[in-house]
């Protein structure tokens, strides 16, 4: 099998109202998939499964702001996977309807998470980890792909910004430690994905991110 062959299949859009980024990653030998805070528009996320022909195994949550969750209840309707967030973040998504009329975002219920995601816990597809950076929320959770220089950073790391700590459970200084200490210490060659917006480069932010550098 050739390195192109093995690679990981990997595709990232906006969704929902707040155009979170949802990511899919699969593996192209299994075709099993996890799907990445998949936060509305379930139908556009199950269409782009079935066009690389990936069966999603777990849903996985970066943390638990509405953004990043609204379809994740009929997106484990529709296939069974099973539902990840960190601990931490439990009070954010049994307040999901006070988050929503706060935003002025119609609500749908969604069933508790079936598993915790534990710090430094290997992934369902065998080829990533998880990393608790704690910070934008207190649950907060990276995701580390260490043979595709892959890293899912959520609302923790943005292209020249960090997530915003003045939303419930937030902390400044919880933020500065997670980026300096977990994520500023990976492969300054890893494509960033972020919660909303463009992709970009650690070593690109560890130099030039005007709110945390390494």
């Amino acid at each position: 099998m050739t390195a192109a062959e093995s690679a990981l299949i990997r595709e990232t859009f906006p969704v929902g109202p707040l155009q979170c980024n949802c990511t899919i990653i699969g593996d192209p030998v299994s075709r099993k998939a996890i799907v990445v805070d998949p936060g509305g528009n379930p139908e556009l996320i199950m269409a782009r499964l079935e066009a690389h022909g990936l069966k999603v195994v777990s849903i996985i949550h970066t943390h638990a702001h509405l953004d990043h969750f609204l379809a994740s209840g009929q997106m484990k309707e529709k296939t069974g996977a099973t539902l990840h967030l960190h601990q931490g973040d439990q009070f954010l998504w049994d307040n999901l309807e006070m988050q929503c009329r706060m935003f002025g975002v119609p609500y749908t219920p969604v069933p508790s998470p079936d598993q915790w995601l534990k710090d430094d816990e290997e992934l369902a597809c065998g080829c990533g980890v998880a990393l608790h950076t704690p910070g934008h929320t207190p649950g907060s959770m990276s995701f580390w792909f260490p043979g595709a220089k892959l890293l899912i950073a959520g609302d923790t790391l943005f292209r020249r910004g960090i997530g915003r700590t003045d939303l419930w459970g937030g902390d400044y200084g919880a933020i500065e430690r997670s980026i300096k200490q977990r994520l500023y210490s990976l492969d300054e060659d890893a494509t960033v994905i972020t919660g909303h917006g463009p992709d970009t480069r650690l070593g690109d932010e560890m130099r030039e991110n005007p709110f945390v550098r390494a």
